[in-house]
């Protein structure tokens, strides 16, 4: 090799080392814990002792986030609409009752074995959806979501059918913690199960691995030609969005005592692309935000009109999106852009 050779091949070097150095820096900053997931978690701890009597409801909202920040890990970074989402959190349910019925009442035991036969379950249906465009994916998705649907209601040797799967109760988490009538342990169980969930979420949408689902949303024929594995990359992020919505099915059975084929209904996957319609997706938080919103909307509305309140959460959904569409995406895209640009920027 001659010594100009030698040189431009020590600059080329010089050069990709730069570029890894500046991506590593990029990323890390990327990866950094802003100011306002910190007033996140703050709030809802806060919320233990500021709203003592709304455990029950506060439960409920740190269900449906664990719910919504699974499905934004398909939709918001891989782009996957899915129309089935429920059959996950439906099965999840089931798996945590039946095994507290059957066999162990152990709460941490029946989340994990939830969430693998779920992510089981996602995995073995992540080749459909890598079938035909949008459409065929949102009809597969659906189709997934009413059969099992079907199923729950017709074994009623195994679920309970129309009746439900009742009469299983819970021992105390990890032998020590004992549910309690007013709910406060079901909430601190569940928000220790959602902070644990969108760290983990976080930690793979911020990981070169959530940046290559990112690229396949934009241009999925792009991304492969610069070697960027689609069809593997959408199976693990669908089996992984598969593990925690089934997570969330089983913090429902377990904090309820109680399973019924309304975990599996058509409007549980409604209910949960709503809520990253309020909140907005792409970022994990959106999943949180439009939980609590949609939450204390429902349940206001079904105070106030307790046979319309479908009706109202409909009409204010319409308005947002065909109104006041342009400043919904403002407050949605505010706090991560305003958090996050001008460190990615340097």
């Amino acid at each position: 090799m001659s010594l100009v050779e030698q040189e431009d091949a020590g600059a080329l070097a010089t050069t990709d080392a730069a570029t890894d150095s500046r991506a590593a820096r990029l990323m890390k900053r990327r990866s950094r814990i802003r100011l306002y997931e910190v007033a996140i978690w703050i709030a809802v701890i806060a919320a233990y002792f500021v709203l003592p009597s709304k455990m029950l409801i506060l439960t409920e909202i740190a269900i449906l986030a664990l719910f919504a920040v699974s499905l934004d890990l398909v939709l918001g970074f891989a782009g996957i609409v899915s129309l089935g989402h429920a059959a996950f959190f439906g099965l999840g349910a089931y798996v945590a009752g039946l095994l507290a019925l059957h066999f162990v009442a152990e709460p941490v035991t029946g989340l994990v074995v939830a969430g693998l036969i779920t992510g089981l379950l996602g995995f073995l249906t992540s080749f459909l959806i890598l079938r035909g465009s949008d459409l065929t994916r949102l009809m597969t998705t659906l189709g997934i979501g009413l059969m099992m649907a079907e199923l729950a209601n017709q074994m009623a040797w195994l679920t309970g059918g129309a009746d439900g799967l009742s009469g299983f109760s819970l021992n105390p988490i990890f032998g020590v913690f004992e549910f309690d009538l007013f709910g406060k342990t079901g909430y601190v169980y569940c928000l220790v199960v959602l902070f644990l969930g969108v760290m983990i979420m976080r930690r793979i949408a911020f990981s070169p691995f959530g940046l290559s689902l990112k690229a396949i949303k934009s241009n999925a024929m792009r991304a492969g030609m610069i070697a960027v594995p689609a069809r593997k990359r959408i199976v693990t992020a669908y089996t992984i969005a598969a593990v925690f919505a089934g997570v969330a099915g089983a913090l429902l059975a377990q904090t309820t005592s109680f399973v019924s084929p309304d975990v599996l209904a058509f409007h549980r996957s409604a209910d949960v692309l709503m809520v990253l319609t309020i909140g907005g997706t792409g970022y994990l938080y959106g999943g949180i935000f439009g939980a609590i919103l949609f939450t204390l909307v429902k349940d206001a509305l079904s105070i106030v009109t307790p046979q319309y309140w479908m009706f109202w959460i409909g009409l204010i959904l319409v308005v947002l999106v065909l109104v006041g569409r342009e400043r919904l995406n403002r407050w949605v895209d505010y706090l991560p852009k305003r958090m996050a640009g001008r460190e990615d920027d340097r």
